[in-house]
């Protein structure tokens, strides 16, 4: 049986096991039996053999080497089960197709998943309604108007609601977006990112005016310094940690599908950009798993567990209840998937590697390239057994060589909030946050969390161990322990500890190998300066990054994490996929 923590337990009785009038119906191996015999069944369509997989899908995830997003968790063998974690709907300039994606939106989120939308087909404040004579109140009353909707559909819910606003650079009411969460409590279940572009940036180095144009006509309505809205952004983020960026053309230069149209939001922690009405199942292998005793991870049989995850996320699309045609069509037609690590920061720590040094970058590489060439590879096999994608003609594939392939991606890096707590593992490639926090749980009860493999490697330190972990439970940190080696506090370097610049190289480095995007936060002191924040945004640009968000500790009261001595209370960035 999976030795689940006390936290995850607590966890899973909350929000995944089933209940029903007398209460828990379902242990967690349960749910994990649930999922894999519900997942399994999709074979059986392909003249495949149901009971085989269902023995690989339990294994993997009794390991707790691979587990899938939380709706699949959640919903998989229920009767009607929506099982994706990832949406992106369409925000047209109409009112009834904005009141109908809205309550596409609420049923998504009924059922766990996130969305994700861009604003920027929306006139601006003022802009005339020709069909009653009156101005237009623009996307900020509508963004408003969702976040809303989500706060009555979160009261009744298992998940926190979570959704993307996206606001073009472009758009002339792109300052009163950028500055839509300076004030406290002001859209509190929406990350914000603005689509900037490359027209941008060459205004910007250039010192030209940008241009703002009315999306409804194209026309011209006014234009700003660049200089003077990239100094917005930086304010804006370095206050309350919003707005974050997302590079467009950047993710149009690795659009797959690029006649299929133009991708301009992604979901709601930014790793899947997808087109209106796709969404994608995602699930992360616990990288930690797979280390030899020399330290080495072993890639033989990581590469096993990358094919059954393939596996199992492409028949979570067969088995999977849409919340409606639209979505159903757009799914289907691309059939994305989303795998990716987690406890990144885990395998490190135990291999004796630094998160902020070359050998854990060069190792990181391997690993992104690694997993997404073999989960590849598991997609060009299923694609020859089960047939393609159907837009696979209509995709680059067929002219990069390939004449089969089941998905049209195949790997994102997701944060797993909460997949990573059920796991007993550190957050997606994230270094560990702390290695003593607080988590305030959906019901408003704690969860205390101190690393165990830090405990495990003071213990055999006597009394300099038992110092150092006092600490470490004080400040969430070792980096004032003294009399422990130098080299133990260097391994467990925690994300306020780290650099900018090597967060953000580490981001670079998978997000060179991997399909979609990376979800990745550059976490900074509550000192950091907005210089800082500046240099942040144009380095990830200069890295090729699809998106970058970054957190100023303490910036924000309802930040999702904290140390031990201090209270934590829930924020929507804690998307738990």
């Amino acid at each position: 049986m999976t030795a689940f923590s006390e936290s995850a337990c607590a966890v899973l009785e909350e929000r995944y096991l089933r209940r029903g009038a007398q209460g828990l119906q379902e242990t967690p191996d349960g749910m994990l039996t649930r999922v894999a015999h519900a997942v399994a069944s999709a074979a059986r369509e392909f003249g495949e053999e149901p009971d085989y997989w269902e023995e690989r899908f339990l294994k993997r995830m009794r390991a707790l080497e691979f587990l899938p997003n939380s709706p699949t968790l959640m919903n998989a063998g229920i009767p009607g089960g929506q099982l994706a974690a990832c949406f992106v709907l369409p925000i047209r300039d109409d009112l009834d197709s904005i009141f109908q994606t809205l309550g596409l939106a609420a049923r998504i989120q009924q059922s766990g998943g996130g969305t994700g939308f861009s604003f920027s087909s929306l006139r601006p404040r003022g802009d005339l309604v020709v069909s009653t004579g009156g101005v237009s109140s623009g996307p900020l009353s509508f963004i408003e108007l969702f976040d809303h909707a989500t706060t009555v559909i979160r009261a009744g819910g298992r998940r926190r609601g979570a959704n993307m606003a996206v606001l073009r650079v472009d758009h002339p009411d792109i300052e009163e977006f950028i500055g839509a969460k300076r004030l406290p409590g002001r859209l509190t279940n929406f990350n914000l990112s603005v689509g900037m572009t490359d027209e941008f940036f060459a205004a910007l180095e250039a010192r030209h005016p940008f241009d703002l144009r009315n999306p409804r006509s194209g026309r011209v309505v006014r234009q700003l310094d660049p200089g003077a809205m990239l100094e917005q952004i930086v304010h804006a983020a370095w206050e309350s940690g919003d707005p974050g960026l997302l590079f467009l053309d950047e993710i149009a230069r690795h659009h797959v599908t690029p006649s299929l149209g133009a991708i301009e939001a992604t979901n709601p922690c930014g790793e899947q950009p997808l087109l209106p009405y796709e969404s994608c199942i995602l699930g992360s292998l616990n990288v930690s798993k797979f280390m030899m005793p020399n330290g080495t991870i072993d890639y033989a049989r990581l590469g096993e567990a990358i094919a059954d995850a393939v596996v199992f996320l492409d028949n979570v699309i067969e088995v999977n209840h849409y919340p409606s045609p639209e979505i159903e069509r757009a799914t289907r037609y691309t059939r994305k998937i989303g795998l990716g690590v987690m406890g990144w920061a885990d395998y490190l720590a135990a291999a004796g590697v630094p998160y902020d040094c070359e050998g854990a970058v060069a190792i990181g590489e391997r690993l992104a390239g690694f997993l997404t060439a073999q989960a590849r590879r598991t997609s060009i096999e299923l694609g020859e057994r089960r047939g393609c994608f159907p837009a696979f003609a209509a995709s680059i594939w067929p002219s990069r060589g390939l004449k089969a392939l089941r998905n049209a991606t195949v790997t994102c890096i997701a944060p797993t909030g909460t997949i990573s707590l059920l796991a007993g593992c550190s957050s997606g490639i994230e270094p560990f946050f702390a290695l003593a926090s607080r988590r305030r749980m959906l019901d408003g009860r704690i969860a205390v969390e101190v690393n165990q493999l830090a405990q495990a490697m003071l213990q055999p330190l006597g009394s300099a161990g038992r110092e150092a972990l006092a600490v470490l439970e004080q400040t969430g940190s070792l980096a004032d322990a003294r009399g422990i080696p130098v080299e133990l506090r260097r391994r467990f370097r925690v994300a306020l500890e780290i650099l900018p610049e090597d967060h953000l190289l580490m981001q670079a480095v998978f997000q060179r190998h991997i399909d979609a995007a990376v979800s990745k936060t550059v976490n900074l002191p509550a000192t950091a300066t907005p210089e800082m924040v500046r240099e942040i945004f144009l380095m990830a640009r200069q890295f090729k990054l699809k998106g970058v968000t970054i957190y100023r500790y303490g910036s924000r009261r309802d930040q999702p994490l904290s140390l031990l001595h201090e209270d934590a209370r829930p924020d929507c960035r804690e998307c738990a996929l």
